[in-house]
């Protein structure tokens, strides 16, 4: 049966946790603990234990769970060093003492100092000391050989838009009205895209400096007057940064037009930190591969120098005529010392981060405005430091919608992540709710055998309960080799599960030894920056089935991102998506009927989940101090209901 089914919950098996049994269960923990504490053994047979049923799981694509879990013949109490775990009652081991900071770790640290905690793992006295730099200096360090484009700009969707002339009335097909224009401001506004500098872009293509949300380029080619007496007016309104690439012969009035700015003009549109003027050639040839090569200096070289003399400023970008360039155009263009070049084609348009390098960086003609409102994105991130760092310090962003060539994505990024296993099931809302984080998605797989159930399938460490439950010992070698996902104060790492080492604390710790949270997911999707494929899944059962997944990992910048798909996909598709936007490890958790996101107690999914017992969630920077800093109110301790049994 398909793991995310419902199923009849209630049958003869469980009508066994009658309060009786329970009670006779009690005595029987109760005895086990005295004997446990005294030294002495016991083989007593805890025939009367609730069955766990796991047949409905078919956590193996080909075999099932067949075998009901049994705690009979139980013998001497296990220690918390156990490696065979006792399923998941009676088993649970306080783990509270993990939310006290180690001896290394206990000295306080002032975050007025940048305090570096471990090589590679930066404290929040690090992302003070770094905002205090200049970011770009920073980034230089990591910058792509010049002209490449940075690796990790290679995610985000920049569009870089393309207009000519803007008038009252049209008199070519790509003209575009006042009106038009205005209105395709509004929509921008409207669909909260972010106009950028060229600077800005320039920085990100060739750093992978971060942007803003949903940024966008706005270009003007060929210097009409209405650039100056339609156009400029409307940018200032708007505050929106744009590109004008004028050639010198227009304003020079040597090329009759049918409109032109003028030299005043165009000097007070490049005094404005809103604009930024490019060359296009002095004379505007309509194909530079066709000149020879004094004329082609000319043309790339002298529109540089003249603009740079009249208008005072350097001219730090060149646009291509018609955008014919070839490889001895680009390296014109490179000898004449610009940083980048815009470029366009009459037959395919790309983003930014998809052009060949920073000389040929592609545009969208304006009329594609609509076509590419939903496709432009800022990427996750990107390191500033090196690829194994960790950063749980940045702001939490989310973006409800990413559109990909497969299945839109719903994602939460940034902050510090923690894990809650609830007392029950409920509504990933109403679990988040109770907790001081700002995001969740719903988490590890767990038993339907009861409505109410919290047995999760694996062992789990949590915040919530600062508790560590042992999977079932009989369920856990059917998990070897799936993503152990451990998470400490400073870093998260995916390992395989091993049901001989890591169905007790100590195994855990021994992998992580300061873990604040533990649990096995389902299947790598990116596994050290690379997509999985088929092979990797194994038999996991419904990998290549169409539904609707939730996943969570750290993305190139060490930050933790939380998401769902937003419409089915299988697995081998979803792990290539993750990774073409920007995942250097991701793992998918409960899917199916569980999907489910949440922000701020607003469910990011179209349509109401399965309850669940387990999330992963995300603090922002203010709440994420400290070694536990998770909070989780109204929940009784699994201590206190012990010791008011006895």
């Amino acid at each position: 049966m398909e793991r995310g089914e419902r199923r009849e919950y209630m049958d003869k098996s469980s009508e066994n946790s009658s309060p009786t049994t329970k009670s006779k269960l009690l005595l029987l923990l109760k005895i086990g603990v005295f004997c446990f504490a005294t030294g002495a053994t016991t083989s007593a047979a805890l025939t009367l234990s609730p069955r766990l049923d796991f047949n409905h799981f078919s956590l193996n694509r080909n075999t099932a769970i067949s075998a009901t879990p049994k705690l009979e013949g139980l013998g001497p109490i296990a220690s918390t060093a156990s490696t065979e775990g006792l399923g998941a009652f009676p088993g649970k081991i306080s783990a509270s003492y993990l939310c006290t900071p180690r001896d290394h770790l206990a000295q306080e640290v002032s975050y007025e100092e940048p305090v570096a905690i471990a090589e590679g793992i930066f404290s929040p006295a690090f992302h003070t000391l770094r905002s205090s730099l200049d970011p770009s200096l920073i980034r230089k360090l990591k910058a792509a050989p010049w002209p490449e484009i940075h690796e990790s700009a290679r995610s985000a969707r920049v569009p870089v838009l393309m207009y000519h002339d803007i008038l009252e009335e049209k008199e070519v097909f790509f003209d575009v009205t006042v009106e038009e224009f205005e209105a395709h401001l509004v929509r921008i506004e409207e669909e909260g895209l972010t106009p950028i500098s060229f600077d800005q872009l320039l920085e990100h293509l060739r750093t992978g400096a971060p942007l803003p949300p949903k940024p966008v380029l706005l270009t003007f080619d060929d210097g009409y007057v209405g650039h100056y007496t339609h156009v400029y007016p409307l940018l200032k309104q708007y505050q929106y940064p744009a590109v004008f690439s004028v050639f010198t012969g227009k304003l020079d009035g040597d090329i009759v037009g049918r409109s032109t700015v003028t030299w005043e003009q165009t000097k007070e549109m490049a005094a404005d930190p809103l604009i930024t003027i490019a060359s296009h050639t002095i004379t505007h040839p309509r194909d530079l591969r066709e000149l020879n090569d004094e004329d082609l200096r000319r043309e790339v070289v002298e529109s540089k120098t003249r603009l740079e003399a009249e208008l005072g400023i350097p001219i730090q970008y060149f646009t291509y005529p018609e955008g014919n360039y070839d490889e001895r155009v680009a390296a014109a263009v490179a000898e004449a010392g610009y940083d980048a070049a815009l470029t366009m084609s009459n037959y395919e348009e790309w983003f930014a981060g998809e052009s060949d390098d920073l000389l040929s960086i592609g545009r969208f003609g304006q009329s594609q405005l609509e076509n590419v409102i939903p496709e432009a994105w800022e990427g996750l991130a990107v390191p500033i430091v090196g690829q194994d760092t960790f950063d749980f310090y940045s702001p939490i962003r989310v973006i409800e919608r990413l559109e990909t060539e497969e299945v839109p994505l719903a994602l939460i990024a940034g902050g510090r992540p923690a894990t809650v296993h609830a007392d029950s099931r409920y509504q990933l809302t109403e679990i988040l709710a109770r907790t001081n984080a700002k995001g969740a998605v719903d988490g590890a797989f767990f038993s339907l055998e009861y409505l109410d159930s919290n047995v999760m399938i694996g062992p789990v460490l949590s915040q919530a309960t600062q508790t560590f439950v042992p999977g079932n010992a009989s369920e856990n070698p059917l998990l070897n080799g799936r993503p152990l996902a451990l998470i400490s104060p400073n870093e998260v790492r995916f390992i395989p599960f091993d049901s001989n080492k890591h169905n007790a604390l100590e195994g855990v710790q021994a992998e992580m030894e300061d873990v604040t949270d533990a649990f096995v997911g389902a299947a790598w999707l990116v596994r050290d920056g690379n997509p999985q494929d088929e092979a990797s899944f194994g038999t996991l059962f419904d990998f290549d089935a169409y539904r609707h997944r939730a996943f969570w990992g750290i993305n190139k910048a060490g930050q933790p991102v939380l998401g769902v798909t937003k419409g089915r996909v299988d697995s081998v598709t979803l792990g290539e998506l993750l990774h073409e936007v920007g995942f250097r490890d991701a793992i998918m958790v409960d899917s199916g009927a569980s999907t489910s996101l949440a922000y701020e107690g607003e469910s990011l999914v179209d349509y109401i989940p399965r309850p669940v017992p387990h999330m992963i969630a995300v603090l922002a920077e203010e709440e994420a101090q400290g070694t536990c800093p998770l909070v989780f109110e109204d929940l009784p301790s699994y201590e206190e209901d012990w010791a008011e049994s006895f």
